[in-house]
């Protein structure tokens, strides 16, 4: 397979509610904002790390007219790597201070007996999110027996 995932967008309610919460409390840059019209109503914004290749990770679209609804066909929720368990921990710990709603209570494995978890939550208008580390979660609980950890939360 050549393809590989270029960056993910997402449609948001507020533009600026949802930098806040991705510039602020998950730590993305900021690499570019842009309105469409005169009105300037629909803007976005490309996120990504200001001291890396300068490519976007997430674009944010304000257009949407009311929160996510996993009932719909669409994205399912966006999973992003960190290098330790230990840094998930930090994440969530910021998280909890901006009052995010958390899918489960802490660091979760991703199966029954996995090495790799994380925190699973909630950005301001719904979209699921996932922080994980490949390894460190051994000794976490899994939630559910029957089906991975992020596919039903």
């Amino acid at each position: 397979m050549t393809l590989r995932t270029g960056h993910i967008g997402l449609n948001v309610t507020d533009l600026d509610r949802s930098l806040a919460f991705y510039r602020d409390v998950l730590g993305f840059g900021v690499l570019g904002e842009g309105k469409e019209g005169d009105g300037g109503e629909r803007r976005y914004a490309f996120l990504g790390s200001l001291s890396g290749d300068g490519r976007p990770v997430l674009t944010l679209w304000q257009q949407a007219r009311g929160a996510y609804d996993a009932g719909l066909a669409g994205l399912h929720h966006v999973a992003l790597e960190v290098d330790s368990v230990e840094r998930v921990r930090e994440y969530e710990t910021a998280l909890r201070a901006y009052g995010v709603t958390f899918a489960y209570e802490g660091v979760v494995a991703h199966r029954e007996g996995a090495a790799s978890g994380g925190i699973f939550f909630h950005d301001p208008d719904g979209s699921r999110l996932e922080i994980f580390a490949a390894s460190g979660a051994e000794e976490a609980p899994a939630p559910n027996a029957s089906a991975p950890t992020c596919g039903f939360f």
